[in-house]
């Protein structure tokens, strides 16, 4: 596979911050030995972020049994199940301060339940510890394991995100062992809980663009994100974390961004982040605090209105 050979434009350069709360973030992490997704996926946003006292923990271990052709996590058999991570996480919320924690994982398919359970521990563990933090919880797909969702939403996240990544053309070489609808079927499921249960949690995801993706293609992937019920959109630029990775098609300017922004916008999610740099854990708790906290997503689409 071709190192990218596309130069980089100016708006996707980070400079590398540091500062008392980086060196605190990174202190804390080896202190309770805890993984982030900002360091095993390569963020280019890990130095702003870490020196904003801001991180997105990952738990279940740092090995992913699936090998994402876009994702610099390493692959492999994974060790088991680490009971005393829910503690250590809920530790370092507490010693950080943090208001808005994000806990993703890795995918494990070696597990009955594809991890649901780990992640409801670690939701408790950090509510019980400190209650004026909010949880947001970025999962795996789960293996389509039916009550996975309402195994993490009955321990009360303030916003449950499952990322669909791309357009469906492309999840064979960018997710294989993923399923697009499947992803789709999670956020549903999500969706139909908080709509029944009136519950108060976000429905959330993000995709990237630049892999190769047509732009008929990801306004019918967000037309499908938001029939889902999904609330809240990321979109953000991918760049290729190694050479042995998929290389970047081609860079979205700022100005297709704010495109697809108001195309979003105008199917009714409650708030969309469409940038270069954006992540689905970037500036996470500005996605569902603040002046969108008041502002309702408009119900999802029926299938009949769009045909």
């Amino acid at each position: 596979m071709n190192a990218v050979r596309h130069p980089l434009p100016i708006e996707y350069k980070r400079t590398l911050p540091a500062g008392p709360l980086f060196h605190r973030v990174n202190e804390v992490l080896q202190a309770e030995s805890l993984n982030t997704i900002c360091v095993s996926g390569k963020c280019p946003n890990r130095g702003e972020c870490f020196s904003r006292g801001s991180l997105a923990f990952m738990i279940l271990g740092d090995v992913c049994t699936r090998r994402c052709g876009f994702c610099a996590v390493t692959s492999g058999r994974p060790t088991g199940v680490d009971a005393g991570e829910p503690r250590r996480v809920a530790d370092a919320v507490a010693r950080l301060g943090l208001k808005h924690a994000v806990i993703t994982s890795v995918d494990r398919d070696d597990l009955p339940d594809g991890g649901a359970g780990h992640f409801a521990s670690v939701i408790r563990a950090v509510h019980e510890m400190v209650d004026d933090c909010a949880v947001e919880v970025l999962t795996p797909d789960f293996k389509g394991h039916p009550d996975a969702p309402d195994v993490v939403l009955d321990a009360r996240p303030d916003v449950f995100s499952h990322n669909v990544e791309t357009v469906p053309r492309l999840y064979r070489a960018a997710r294989p062992g993923s399923h697009y609808e499947g992803s789709l079927a999670l956020l549903a499921a999500a969706a139909r809980r908080k709509a029944v249960h009136v519950e108060r949690f976000r429905v959330k995801t993000g995709i990237m663009v630049g892999l190769g993706e047509t732009r008929e293609e990801v306004a019918e992937t967000v037309l499908d994100i938001r029939r889902a019920g999904v609330e809240v959109l990321t979109v953000g630029q991918y760049l290729q974390p190694t050479p042995g990775h998929l290389p970047v098609d081609r860079f979205y300017t700022p100005e297709e961004f704010s495109g697809i922004r108001e195309e979003a916008l105008s199917l009714g999610f409650a708030h969309v982040e469409s940038g270069p740099l954006v992540r689905s854990s970037y500036h996470a708790h500005e996605h569902v605090s603040g002046h969108i906290s008041a502002r309702a997503a408009g119900p999802p689409i029926e299938q009949e209105q769009m045909s």
